[in-house]
This record gives C-alpha cells, sequence and structure tokens, in this order.
C-alpha cells in the first residue's frame, strides 16, 4: 500500500513558475466501504476483512457514533471486534448533533491516519446519507481515494424476520434498563442519541409504567416493543431504496453479496459455513483484486463477464477454481 503515495518530481521550464504535478500523477490510496440494511452483517463482514488484511474500520453509523445506548444502538462489543481498531464509534456527546459534513470532516481525518500507517480503512455502517455525503460530496475525498463497495444484500422478509428476533434480544440483553437510565420526560427526540429506534417508542412505558399497574404496564411494554420491531423493519426498507439508487451510480465498482442463505441457516451449524462461502470468502477475493490487482480474480471477473463487475455475487466454482 506504500506505493500508492509516490510522489513524483516537481517539473521546472526556464522562465516558468516551478510546477508542482504531484496532483496530477499521485495514485490515489485505497478505500473499502462496506453498506447493507440494518442487520445484515455489515460489522461483521468489515471485521473479518481486518482481520486478512492490514485494515482498521471507520464507522459510519449515525447513532453507533454517539456514546452511550451501546444494546439500543448494537455496538459491537470489544470480544466481537477481536483486537481491530476501530474510529468513530461511541465518541460524540449524546446530546449533540452529529451531522453528515461533522462525518465527512472527522471520516476524513481518521482515514488518512489509518493510511498513513500503511493500513487499509474499511468504512463500514448503515447510514447511507454519510456515505453519499462522503463519496459524491466530498472533493478532497474524491481526489484522494478510490473505492471499492461490497454490499451486504439479505432478502427483506428474512431479514424482517432476523431483525425482530434482534429485538427481542436486545430486549433480554437489557435495552428497557438502559433506556430507564437516560430517561428524561423533558428530552428532545429529533436530537443526537435519542432519535435511535429504541428510545422514543419506549417513552409512553418509562412515563405511565412508574403509576400503572403490572397488567397495563406489561401491555404498554409489549406495544413498545412491537413498535421498534415495526421501525426497524421499515427502517431497513428505506436503508434498502437508498442502497438500490447509489448501486445505479456507483454499479461500476459496487459488488453485492447475497447472505440470505446464511440467515435462512442462522439457527444451524451450517450458518458460518454459509457466510464464508458467501460473503466473506467472495469478498476477501475481490479486495484482494482490488488492492493487489490479482491475476486470479482478473479471470474470475473475465470468466463471468460483466456480471461481477456490476456487482453480482461473485461464483464459488471460479472461486474455487482460482485458488486451488
Amino acid at each position: 500500500m506504500a506505493a500508492c503515495k509516490q510522489v513524483q518530481p516537481l517539473v521546472n521550464f526556464p522562465g516558468v513558475p516551478v510546477l508542482n504535478m504531484e496532483p496530477l500523477f499521485r495514485r490515489k490510496d485505497k478505500v473499502v466501504i462496506v453498506v447493507g440494511a440494518t442487520g445484515t452483517g455489515k460489522s461483521r463482514l468489515s471485521i473479518d476483512l481486518a482481520t486478512r488484511f492490514p485494515a482498521e474500520i471507520i464507522n459510519s453509523d449515525k447513532m453507533q457514533v454517539y456514546k452511550g445506548l451501546d444494546i439500543v444502538t448494537n455496538k459491537v462489543t470489544e470480544e466481537e471486534c477481536r483486537g481491530v481498531p476501530h474510529h468513530l464509534l461511541g465518541i460524540v456527546d449524546p446530546n449533540s448533533n452529529f451531522t453528515a459534513n461533522d462525518f465527512c470532516h472527522h471520516a476524513s481525518l481518521a482515514m488518512e491516519s489509518v493510511a498513513d500507517r500503511d493500513r487499509l480503512p474499511i468504512i463500514a455502517g448503515g447510514s447511507n446519507s454519510y456515505i453519499a455525503a462522503l463519496v459524491n460530496h466530498h472533493a478532497e475525498f474524491r481526489l484522494k481515494y478510490e473505492c471499492c463497495f461490497l454490499w451486504v444484500d439479505v432478502s427483506l422478509p428474512v431479514l424482517h424476520s432476523f431483525v425482530s428476533d434482534r429485538v427481542d434480544r436486545m430486549v433480554e440483553a437489557g435495552l428497557v434498563e438502559e433506556v430507564m437510565k437516560m430517561f428524561d420526560p423533558r428530552a428532545d427526540y429529533s436530537r443526537g442519541i435519542r432519535r435511535a429506534i429504541g428510545v422514543p417508542e419506549l417513552d409512553k412505558y418509562l412515563r405511565e409504567g412508574a403509576t400503572a399497574d403490572e397488567r397495563t404496564r406489561a401491555r404498554i411494554l409489549k406495544a413498545a416493543i412491537a413498535k421498534i420491531k415495526e421501525n426497524t423493519c421499515m427502517l431497513a426498507c428505506r436503508q434498502l431504496q437508498k442502497i438500490d439508487r447509489l448501486h445505479s451510480q456507483w454499479e461500476w465498482n459496487m459488488h453485492r453479496l447475497d447472505a440470505t442463505e446464511v440467515f435462512l441457516k442462522r439457527s444451524s451449524q451450517e450458518a458460518d459455513e454459509a457466510w464464508e462461502k458467501l460473503v466473506a470468502g467472495p469478498s476477501s477475493i475481490i479486495v484482494n483484486q482490488f488492492l493487489y490487482n490479482d491475476d486470479r480474480v482478473g479471470t474470475i471477473m473475465s470468466h463471468e463477464a460483466a456480471a461481477a463487475v456490476i456487482g453480482a455475487p461473485v461464483p464459488m466454482a471460479a472461486i474455487a477454481a482460482a485458488t486451488r
């Protein structure tokens, strides 16, 4: 990756001011961007990749950037990080508003720091508005970086079932108690971390539960949890619509990885094998080609014509043939 930082000499002609040709000839640094609807496994994939390549992860989830509410915002645990450094994760005051412009500024600093250590920045998170602002509208980013997009996709009916179950697990892990600790009846749910799904939905329960009888409390809580599930599913739909629009802009370098089978097998021992076969393995090969122009992956791409180029999953038969 150090080869990406070669500097060209100054060009000088008699009587003409010295021209710095570096901006014209300097090769761009590289960045991998992992996108997908909530619950599809973006964090898992980014960490998998960061254990296979010299890389660090930059969070692009607009709720996980705030301090606190680790269960509600589903932040990765220290164990799940597997020693991989993470940036922009739990760093912002929960009452402030962290905007897309803020993200672009802090993400740029993080990427520069990571690249200066000859490591690969991997941006991962569900806030596609942050990604769009960075890639489409941040001039410095466009000048300095070349992108590879990995899109982890799951069939919506299957994903809805998974995120519903995940909400139940989050409740069991202490979601309600976590929100209760920061409850403020005067709070503004349009600012900061209180916008996170799981906080506004519990407002009625936290306001009325203390004085209600046990049966009423249970009914209000059940309705709140159902609303959390509904809003999470609606979020997944909106995110997918946004990714479809972004795909039309970036399809030349966006690779879609269908993880539906992984989620269908999530209750069995075959889930990890499916993840490696359908998501982690193909992603590793795509990133390897992106970083090092691996000829074997070029064979895979040409072998399947334009399919992989426009984002279809890399066929496992081709991968197996290339890696034997």
